[in-house]
C-alpha cells in the first residue's frame, strides 16, 4: 500500500498541569523530562501515586498469586495433593514464544516439586500438523504414561470437550490460560485465568508465562521449604514471553516484565547467567537482554521459528532450561538455522502474496481473504500480519496443502476485532482461537467463497470506516539534533512498550537522507539470506551531521531523493556502539495534512464499581456537568461509536458503567419468556418490548427469536400502541419446528452473551482508540 494511503495522525500537545511535571522531575534525573512528561500525560498515566511504580518496578507492589481467589487455592491444592501422593503431572503447553516459555516456567517451577521425566512430562502440539489447544490423541498419549493430572498453559480455556474425555479417563485438568472464555465455567478442578477479573485488576492483563508463573509463585509460597531453585530465576523466561504476546504491559504484567528484563541481562554475562540457551540466543542475536526488543526482534522470533519451520516445539523447552551448556549450543544452533529459514520463506511468500493482490479490487475488499496449497502454514501469520500493516485491512492467509481443509492464520490492524468477525463466521469453520488482534484458523475449501463473502460483509456493516482506514499515530515532532542518548534514555523510561503504551513514533519534517545503501543479510556461517535491509543518514537543517538509520525490508532506491517528512523510532545499537532511527514511514512534503489525534480524556471507565457511580459524581469534576452512563453492555462497536457520538453532541462525559454481564443459562431465559406470555395471556395486560428486553437482558435481535418459540406453544403476539398483547389458544404444532426455534434462540443468547463478556472485558485503552477514529460529524 502506498504511503499515501496511509493517514498520519499526531498527538495534542496539551501541556501537562505543572504538579505533574514536578512530580515527573522528581523520577527522572538526568533530564528535563519534557518528552517523557508530555507521553506519560498523553498515555492516561497522570496518576502521581502511580509514577513511581511505573517508571521503576522497585517502587511497585506486585499483587499476590492468590488474588485469582478460590480458583488458585483449589489448583494450589491439588498440586499439593499430587506432589504429596507422587502423582505424574503433564503440563500441556503451546507452540509459540508465549506457549513455550509457559511451559518452561512450569517445567522448571513444577520441577521443584516433581521429577522430570518420572512424575513430571511435557506436551506441545505440532503446529504444523496439530493445532492449539488440547486434543484427544495427546491426552491419551500422556494417559499411557500414567499422569492423574494435566495442567495446561497458555491453552484450554475453550476445550470443554477435550477437558471432559480427560476427565472420562479418571485425568483431572488443571487449565491456567489468558484467551477467551467459555459461556460457562468449564468442568475442570480449577482455572486460573484473568479474563474472569475486573478489567482494572492489576493481574488482568497477564499473558499465558505470568498466569503460569503465577501459579509456580503460589506453590513457592504454599510449600517455601522445598524448592532449591529461587523463583526469580524463572523471570527472564518470564520477560520473553510476555513481551513477544499481544498483551497489555499493565499492571503486574508491565512489573514482571520490567523484572524480567532485568534477569534476563543477566544472562549475558557467564558469571551471572543461569539459563545457558538463553544466553546462547542472546550471544547469536548480537543483543544484551537489556531492552525488550532484544526479545520482540531477537529471542520472540527465533523461538518461534523453530515450530513455525519444524512444526515441533519441544525442544526449545530443553533450550530454555537445560543447563547442559554442550546441548544448549547445539539447539541455539539450530534455532538459529530455523530462524534464517523463517525470513526466506516469509520473503517468499509476501512476495506471492502481493503479487495475488495485484488481482484483487481492494477498493471493494474490507478483508482479504487469500489461499494457496504451495504456503507453508508455519509463516503465515508473519505474512498476514506484513500484509495488513502494509494494505491497512485485516488479513487472512491460509493453506490448502493436503487436502479438504484449509488452515491458517488471520491478522488485524487499527483495532478491528478479528476474533469476533472469525467467530461470526463460526458455522463455516471447523476450528478458530484467538486475541482480538491475531487468531488461527481451519475450514473447508468448499466454504472458502462463502467465508470471504461473510467476513468482508460483516466487517463492511459492523466498523465505522473511519476506523478501519489504515492510520499511523505520531507521538512527539522532533528535530534531528534531538535524536541521541539523552532522548533515548528519557524514552527508555516508558518500557517494556506494547498495546497501550506503544514504543514512541517520531515525526521528523522537511528532512531528507544520504548515503543509502542496501544488503541481503548473512546467516552465522556467512551465507545471504532473502531478506534485506537498508541503512542511510538522516538530515535537517538542524544539524552538519547526519544521523545513522536503518529501514528493514526495503531497497535504497526507495528512499525519497528530495526533501520529506518521516516517521521514526529511535533505537540503540549495541552491536555497532550507536544510536539509530528505524524508518516506519515516509512521504513527500506536498502529502496530504497530518490530521490531529482525537482526544478521549471524556471517557470514565467506571466498569467496576457502578454501585458507586453517585458517589463518583458528588466527588469530581463532574458536579456541574454529570457524564452521561452507559449502563448496558453494548453488544458491537457500532452500540459503543452511536454512544461517543451521543456523547459528543451533548458535550458531556461518557462513563462506561455497566455491571459485568449476566450468564444466565439459555434454558432459564426461555422459561422466563414463557412465563411473561403465560402472565400477559392470562391477566390480558400488556408490556412495552423495552420491558420484555429488560426482563429478560437480552437485546433485540435475540428476543425476535424467542418470540418464534412462543408460537409452537399456542401464543400469538400483537402490537397495540408500542404495547405488547398476548393470546393463547390451543394448537397442534410441528416438534421440529418448535425444537428449530428454540435452537436457534439458545444460540443466539450464547452468542450475545460472549459478545457482552468481550465488550465488558475490553481495556480502555482499546475503547479510545476506537472512539478516537469514530466520524462526530
Amino acid at each position: 500500500m502506498p504511503d499515501r494511503d496511509l493517514q498520519w495522525q499526531i498527538q495534542s500537545s496539551t501541556k501537562p498541569p505543572e504538579w505533574f511535571v514536578q512530580a515527573v522531575r522528581q523520577q527522572v534525573s538526568d533530564s528535563d523530562g519534557r518528552f517523557i512528561t508530555q507521553l506519560l500525560w498523553q498515555r492516561g498515566i497522570q496518576d502521581p501515586e502511580q509514577l513511581a511504580g511505573f517508571l521503576n518496578p522497585q517502587h511497585y507492589h506486585p499483587t499476590s498469586p492468590f488474588a485469582f481467589g478460590e480458583e488458585m487455592q483449589w489448583a494450589v491444592q491439588r498440586l499439593h495433593q499430587a506432589y504429596t501422593h507422587q502423582e505424574a503431572v503433564a503440563i500441556w503447553g503451546d507452540f509459540d514464544a508465549d506457549g513455550v516459555t509457559a511451559t518452561s516456567v512450569l517445567w522448571d517451577g513444577l520441577g521443584q516439586f516433581f521429577t522430570q521425566q518420572k512424575t513430571l512430562f511435557y506436551y506441545i502440539p505440532n503446529r504444523l500438523t496439530e493445532s492449539h489447544g488440547l486434543s484427544q490423541p495427546g491426552i491419551d498419549s500422556l494417559h499411557s504414561q500414567g499422569c492423574r493430572l494435566i495442567v495446561t498453559c497458555d491453552t484450554g480455556s475453550t476445550n470443554l470437550d477435550e477437558i471432559e474425555y480427560a476427565q472420562s479417563l479418571g485425568m483431572d485438568v488443571i487449565v491456567t490460560d489468558h484467551h477467551t472464555l467459555p459461556a460457562e465455567r468449564p468442568p475442570v478442578t480449577a482455572i486460573i485465568n484473568p479474563r474472569y477479573l475486573p478489567t482494572n485488576h492489576p493481574l488482568a492483563t497477564l499473558s499465558g508465562v505470568a498466569v503460569a508463573y503465577k501459579l509456580v509463585e503460589a506453590l513457592y509460597e504454599t510449600l517455601p521449604d522445598v524448592p532449591q531453585k529461587p523463583l526469580a530465576q524463572l523471570l527472564d523466561l518470564v520477560a520473553i514471553g510476555l513481551i513477544a504476546d499481544l498483551v497489555e504491559l499493565k499492571g503486574d504484567c508491565r512489573y514482571l516484565a520490567q523484572r524480567g528484563i532485568e534477569q534476563l541481562q543477566k544472562q549475558s554475562n557467564s558469571a551471572t547467567a543461569t539459563h545457558p540457551g538463553v544466553a546462547k540466543l542472546l550471544e547469536f542475536c548480537k543483543r544484551s537482554g537489556d531492552r525488550p526488543t532484544d526479545i520482540s526482534f531477537g529471542l520472540g522470533p527465533r523461538i518461534n521459528a523453530v515450530s513455525r519451520i519444524h512444526g515441533d516445539a519441544h525442544f526449545c523447552v530443553e533450550l530454555l532450561t537445560s543447563q547442559d551448556t554442550h546441548l544448549c549450543t547445539h539447539l541455539a544452533e539450530a534455532t538459529e538455522l530455523a530462524n534464517t529459514r523463517r525470513k526466506a520463506l516469509q520473503k517468499e511468500v509476501a512476495a506471492q502474496v502481493a503479487r495475488r493482490l495485484t488481482q484483487l479490487d481492494l477498493s471493494t475488499t474490507s478483508v482479504i481473504v487469500l489461499a494457496d496449497e504451495q504456503w507453508p502454514i508455519g509463516v503465515l501469520g508473519l505474512v498476514a500480519g506484513q500484509m495488513a500493516q502494509e494494505y491497512g485491512r485485516p488479513t487472512i492467509l491460509l493453506s490448502t496443502e493436503g487436502g479438504a481443509i484449509a488452515r491458517g492464520s488471520a491478522r488485524s490492524i487499527n483495532n478491528i476485532d478479528l476474533y469476533q468477525l472469525v467467530k461470526d463466521q463460526e458455522h463455516l469453520l471447523t476450528k478458530f482461537g484467538g486475541h482480538p488482534y491475531a487468531a488461527g484458523l481451519s475450514l473447508p475449501i468448499e466454504n472458502l467463497p462463502l467465508f470471504t463473502d461473510g467476513i468482508n460483509q460483516k466487517l463492511r456493516q459492523s466498523v465505522d470506516p473511519a476506523q478501519a482506514a489504515p492510520h499511523l499515530q505520531v507521538d512527539l515532532v522532533v528535530q534531528v539534533q534531538e535524536l541521541g542518548k539523552a532522548l533515548f534514555q528519557e524514552l527508555k523510561l516508558l518500557e517494556p512498550c506494547g498495546i497501550g503504551n506503544p514504543v514512541p513514533k517520531l515525526l521528523i519534517q522537511n528532512c531528507w537522507f544520504t548515503n543509502g545503501w542496501n544488503r541481503k543479510l548473512q546467516d552465522r556461517k556467512g551465507q545471504s539470506v532473502q531478506y534485506i535491509k537498508t541503512e542511510f543518514e538522516l538530515w535537517d537543517e538542524s544539524v552538519s551531521e547526519g544521523f545513522a538509520g536503518v529501514w528493514w525490508g526495503h531497497y535504497r532506491d526507495e528512499l525519497p531523493s528530495g526533501r520529506c517528512d518521516a516517521i521514526v523510532e529511535l533505537d540503540s545499537n549495541n552491536y555497532k556502539k550507536r544510536y539509530e532511527v528505524r524508518l516506519l514511514a515516509v512521504r513527500s512534503r506536498d502529502a496530504s495534512p497530518i490530521q490531529p489525534f482525537v482526544e478521549t480524556d471524556w471517557l470514565l471507565d467506571w466498569r467496576e464499581a457502578p454501585e458507586e457511580i453517585q458517589f463518583k459524581i458528588q466527588n469530581s469534576k463532574f458536579k456541574t456537568s454529570p457524564p452521561l452512563l452507559l449502563r448496558q453492555c453494548p453488544s458491537s462497536w457500532g452500540e459503543f461509536q452511536t454512544w461517543f457520538r451521543r456523547s459528543r453532541q451533548e458535550q458531556r462525559p461518557l462513563a462506561i458503567a455497566y455491571p459485568p454481564p449476566s450468564l444466565i443459562p439459555p434454558e432459564e431465559i426461555w422459561q422466563q419468556l414463557v412465563g411473561v406470555a403465560k402472565y400477559l395471556s392470562r391477566t390480558g395486560k400488556t408490556a412495552t418490548r423495552q420491558q420484555v428486553l429488560e426482563r429478560l437482558g437480552i437485546g433485540d435481535r435475540t428476543l425476535q427469536l424467542g418470540f418464534r418459540t412462543l408460537a409452537p406453544l399456542g401464543f400469538s403476539l400483537s402490537y397495540t400502541d408500542n404495547a405488547l398483547q398476548v393470546a393463547w389458544q390451543q394448537r397442534q404444532a410441528s416438534e421440529k419446528a418448535f425444537r428449530n426455534a428454540v435452537t436457534a434462540f439458545f444460540t443466539a443468547i450464547r452468542e450475545e452473551q460472549f459478545r457482552r463478556q468481550y465488550f465488558y472485558q475490553v481495556p480502555l485503552t482499546t475503547i479510545q482508540m476506537v472512539a478516537a477514529q469514530t466520524r462526530f460529524e
